[in-house]
């Protein structure tokens, strides 16, 4: 039978995280006692600020139409949270909330990109990525990056893949999937190639601003006024404020571009749920502090285990909540008799004899490493590591 499928929907693979995390979830309805590590969500509650005001929200019959950037209420907080958490300026109509993070990143691939143009994509990154550019007609040109530089592009390695079809370079610092964060200096000397560059914006995902454990989250939009104009800042609720299911992201960035923005989101979703932005309203008035040093802990624990295991070779990250071991020395080996050929190979097994759900790096661009959430408490993450140790010990 000849596929009813667009070319375009047929050449995207689908998302390997929430393939997983669809897999353990089954399992685990199924009745087995599975540690899912798979998916980058905090296993925080949504703050009682937000949720009161979702639901004072819903009393009072807030539940129409709004307009389709988001309330003028949430966007003035949003622009006194820039000022204050990143000391940048944006007004109200240079922030537009969207369907979450995902949602804000697809927004600008398609208001920004036109076919044949070329989105610098350093790996490993986040799955969407990759297939949002071909979404849109554009093309991911990756850079591979390793544990000798941290998983970080380089200066000058960053100014050898632009080109004039160059439109778009992501950042993502802290990053999903290493935890990977650049520092202040490392982001001005990045900045110092793009600034030659005047066609090529930056998507900067600052997803995970407020985990950093070492040192001090700096966005490219703080460089210079040249390098705001051309940066569009990412960011949403979902990390932070453990508000996964919510689906509240928003952007920022100059007047056109947001504007231009605004007119694609107003074709595709319109407007968020109206009670869901009184409730990041709420959020943005509760943020608990004490979580960074939950997450800290969280990753001297699993990374000092990881770290210590055979056949694993692992960077500390400095932010996120994930660790990114390389798994390369398991391949050719054997677990009772099935030999791990790949980073798949060895999460398959991982999940179907030890019930552990991790995630291969294939989809990430690192087809040797996998990706380790650590979003979860610190009993559940002890028994995770003994059976990750317990697995290792066991191949041939």
């Amino acid at each position: 039978m000849m596929t009813v499928l667009s070319k375009r929907v047929s050449e995207i693979a689908p998302s390997a995280t929430l393939a997983i995390d669809t897999r353990v979830k089954e399992l685990i309805q199924n009745g087995e006692d599975i540690i899912n590590l798979s998916v980058g969500e905090p296993d925080t509650d949504t703050p009682m600020k937000a949720s009161y005001m979702a639901i004072e929200g819903i009393s009072k019959g807030f539940t129409k139409y709004t307009n389709s950037s988001g309330i003028i209420e949430l966007r003035k907080r949003l622009s006194q949270k820039f000022k204050e958490d990143n000391n940048l300026d944006y007004d109200p109509d240079q922030i537009i909330v969207s369907v979450g993070g995902k949602h804000s990143l697809y927004n600008i691939f398609m208001t920004l990109c036109n076919p044949g143009d070329e989105v610098i994509l350093p790996a490993p990154f986040w799955v969407s990525y990759s297939e949002q550019i071909k979404l849109a007609d554009a093309v991911p040109v990756i850079i591979s990056t390793d544990e000798s530089t941290d998983f970080k592009v380089t200066p000058a390695v960053l100014e050898s893949y632009i080109t004039n079809k160059t439109k778009l370079l992501v950042l993502n610092s802290p990053s999903n999937p290493t935890g990977t964060a650049y520092t202040k200096e490392e982001i001005v000397a990045l900045a110092g190639v793009l600034e030659k560059h005047d066609n090529v914006y930056v998507i900067s995902d600052e997803i995970y601003e407020k985990l950093i454990y070492d040192g001090e989250h700096y966005s490219i939009a703080n460089v210079s006024e040249r390098m705001k104009e051309r940066t569009l800042i990412v960011n949403g609720f979902s990390k932070t404020f453990g508000m996964t299911g919510w689906r509240l992201g928003y952007t920022a960035g100059a007047k056109e571009i947001i504007k231009g923005i605004a007119n694609f989101q107003s074709h595709v979703t319109s407007n968020v749920t109206s009670v869901a932005q009184l409730a990041a309203i709420g959020a943005l008035n509760d943020y608990d502090h004490t979580q960074k040093e939950m997450f800290r802990q969280r990753l001297e624990y699993v990374y000092g285990r990881v770290s210590q295991m055979p056949y694993l070779r692992c960077v500390k990250p400095q932010g996120a909540f994930y660790v990114f071991p390389n798994v390369e020395q398991t391949f050719g080996r054997s677990y009772k008799g099935t030999k791990i050929e790949s980073s798949e190979d060895f999460c398959r097994l991982l999940l179907d004899h030890h019930k552990v759900g991790i995630v291969s790096g294939v989809a990430f661009g690192s087809p040797n490493n996998v990706r380790i959430s650590y979003a979860l408490n610190l009993t559940r993450l002890e028994e995770a590591m003994n059976r990750l140790d317990a697995f290792l010990a066991e191949l041939e």
